[in-house]
């Protein structure tokens, strides 16, 4: 059993026992010092001690991060590297300098992230990586508790920092921005839904399968488009408030909202859409998946997804692993690649990708404008009986994203995509 010491008092140890308390880790503490102080020469982040001592490059204008408590900080790096960074954000034991905002400061990581690690010690992984847990794996049952832990947390919480069509996915803002208005949020994710259903050729009499509800604002526009909509979603939240948006805008007649697995699908449609589904899939059962839009695909019809990925060789490298996004964001999740989604279409269904566009700088603009919604309006969140701990664990995750989105770490892709040419419609796989 691995010691600990009691921490801070703010974090409740019944809720946050991690964050509560510390791995009493002094030797992997102490490797993790060595390693922490080599990653920080690469960054360009100032690193500023209790004691007002200068760790890394101490250039003006470098992002500043000041260690409140750094023996319990380099224990948590040595304990789990992958999680710790950030469990100690939540506990306190780091925080920006006070003129650095928290993107700013994570964005350097993020543009390093594949070089903070020596590559010697990088081989090791396997032997120190947790494996994600069993009861997190996205089985028909487990995805359902893996959406409630996030999506139905509540829809006052999402509503104090969406839009107001409450869309949680990247925004499409003007290619070429001219004024602060061109970064409307609304205009933004009105205009990311209609490339869509675009991309799908969603028009009058479409039948629209629509995968992962949201809270109905593309259900709704595809309806107003003339489309009569299916749309399946595990989130019962979700679904109540996406009720009674549709019915408020006399579509219900146009939308069937369900509260139903992907899996369990039935029937054909001229189009589906997906946006920022895949990742709550799971690598196991995205041959699932793909094969399920094949298999519900009228012919000649056309799918079009909204996918956030990574580029190959990181998803690789993490696809076995555990990290902070999966214990504390989206449990049972993981990123694919680009690759990962064509080797996946090629192998299990008659899809392919016909058309591409990425969004990656308009997914950091969204979540620098989420962000700064969620802590304007901190005081709604806290009356709905969210704490401190809650606030900084939301505040690390938007920013910790945004700096993925802005370095290119991360990147977003609109996807459309149709039946292979040299496969009939109705030439079906084994």
């Amino acid at each position: 059993m691995t010691a600990v010491t009691s921490l801070s008092p703010a974090a409740d140890p019944q809720r946050w026992p991690s964050v509560a308390t510390a791995p009493q880790a002094r030797v992997a503490g102490a490797i993790a010092h060595q390693l922490f102080k080599g990653a920080i020469r690469k960054v360009g982040v100032r690193v500023v001690l209790p004691n007002g001592e200068i760790m890394g490059r101490a250039r003006v204008g470098d992002p500043e991060m000041r260690l409140i408590r750094p023996q319990v900080f380099f224990a948590r790096l040595g304990a789990d590297l992958r999680i710790g960074f950030g469990e100690a954000y939540l506990a306190g034991d780091w925080t920006p300098g006070p003129s650095t905002d928290l993107a700013d400061l994570l964005a350097p990581f993020a543009a390093r992230m594949s070089e903070l690690v020596p590559q010697a010690l990088q081989r090791l992984r396997p032997l120190v990586d947790k494996a994600m847990p069993g009861h997190e794996l996205n089985t028909v049952a487990g995805a359902r508790t893996n959406i409630e832990r996030h999506y139905d947390l509540s829809n006052e919480l999402f509503g104090a920092f969406l839009d107001p069509t409450m869309s949680y996915s990247a925004a499409r803002f003007p290619d070429v921005v001219r004024s602060p208005a061109d970064l409307d949020l609304e205009a933004g994710q009105l205009r990311k839904i209609d490339s869509v259903l675009d991309y799908a050729r969603v028009g009058p009499g479409t039948r629209l399968l629509e995968i992962g509800t949201g809270w109905g604002a593309l259900a709704l526009r595809a309806a107003q488009r003339g489309a009569r909509v299916t749309s399946v979603t595990i989130s019962s939240e979700q679904l109540e408030l996406a009720r009674r948006r549709i019915d408020a805008a006399g579509m219900s007649d146009r939308v069937e909202l369900r509260l139903q697995d992907y899996r369990q699908v039935q029937g054909s449609f001229d189009a589906v859409v997906s946006v920022e589904m895949i990742e709550a899939v799971g690598e196991r059962f995205w041959p699932t998946y793909f094969a399920t839009l094949d298999r519900v695909l009228a012919p000649g019809g056309r799918v079009a997804l909204q996918a956030i990925t990574m580029e190959h060789h990181r998803m690789l490298a993490t696809r076995q692993s555990y990290g902070w996004i999966q214990k504390y964001i989206f449990p049972g999740g993981l990123i694919p690649s680009l690759q990962a989604i064509s080797d996946n279409l090629r192998q299990h269904t008659h899809l392919e990708v016909v058309e591409r566009r990425e969004l990656g700088w308009h997914y950091a603009e969204t979540l620098r404008q989420w962000r700064s919604r969620f802590l304007d309006n901190w005081g709604q969140v806290a009356d709905l009986g969210f704490d401190e701990t809650f606030r900084r664990m939301w505040e690390f995750y938007l920013g910790y994203c945004e700096a993925g989105f802005r370095t290119g770490y991360l990147g977003v892709s609109q996807l459309a995509i149709g039946r292979r040419p040299d496969l009939g419609p109705a030439h079906r796989h084994r």
